[in-house]
């Protein structure tokens, strides 16, 4: 007796578990909204903004002089350093600026931070930028081209 009682509460509380987990949420919806909480669509508005050429170039300006100070404060000779480390930021800012979004300037201008998407153009921009030198040529043994 005590068997078909605990297999039967067992299989119950299966059936409620797969029940509950394959209802649709209209009814969560409905319920969210009448007690205030209000439900606002993600907006894609900003995905498909253009970005001014002022933001571009706030965008570039910033990023570049962020870049400069990350770099320099890990310098051993920032007086040598500095020129080169100007050179590759300005060309990462500039690589980057060419296809920036709406949203990532935004946030990187107005709260100081940087995304996903950010961090993953910055490194396309660096090694697009620092190598552009050309390889050092082969060592020539022997005299032989």
């Amino acid at each position: 007796m005590k068997k078909n009682i605990f297999f039967t509460s067992l299989m119950a509380v299966c059936v409620i578990s797969i029940m509950a987990g394959c209802s649709d949420d209209k009814g969560k919806e409905s319920k969210m909204q009448t007690n205030g909480v209000e439900h606002t669509p993600i907006s894609h508005t900003l995905l498909d903004a253009k970005v001014s050429a002022s933001d571009k170039q706030k965008f570039e300006v910033a990023f570049a002089s962020q870049c400069e100070q990350r770099e320099l404060k890990g310098s051993v000779n920032p007086d040598v350093d500095k020129p080169r480390i100007d050179k590759a930021c300005e060309c990462i800012a500039t690589f980057m600026m060419k296809d920036l979004t709406a949203i990532e300037a935004e946030k990187f201008l107005t709260e100081h931070q940087g995304s996903q998407s950010l961090t993953i153009k910055y490194e396309n921009a660096a090694y697009h930028c620092l190598q552009q030198k050309n390889p050092p040529s082969p060592a020539h043994l022997f005299s032989k081209p």
